[in-house]
């Protein structure tokens, strides 16, 4: 079993930056691909960015076209802390951020956070 629990979310204006934690506890020894999604308000819940902990070390950074070159996804693991470091913020970022975490040979994502909300204005 594995518990994420994210943070971070809050209200930012337009161009500014954000960064999202997400502590994670049980089972984490072995590898874990962990990612970020994000649910737009009345939209569905879209892919944002992963990568895949293995043996110490981090493989296969993976992200959506809209965010690339603005959103960072790294992991400290003296905290067993996943982030998402959000630069260039824009409007349409808006959204509820959630931290899921699953097995790299599953094809879907089995642990999941509670999410945090992310408000960009104008």
């Amino acid at each position: 079993q594995v518990q994420l629990v994210e943070s971070g979310g809050g209200v930012v204006e337009a161009g500014g930056s954000l960064r999202l934690s997400c502590v994670t506890s049980g089972d984490t020894s072995n590898q874990l691909t962990m990612a970020w999604f994000r649910q737009p308000p009345g939209k569905e819940r879209d892919f944002v960015a992963s990568h895949t902990w293995r043996r110490g070390r981090v493989y296969d950074a993976k992200y959506d076209e809209s965010v690339k070159g603005r959103f960072s996804i790294y992991r400290e693991n003296f905290k067993n802390t996943l982030y998402l470091q959000m630069n260039n913020l824009k409007p349409e970022d808006t959204a509820i951020y959630y931290c899921a975490a699953k097995s790299p040979e599953v094809s879907a994502y089995n642990y999941w956070g509670q999410g945090t909300q992310v408000t960009v204005s104008w």
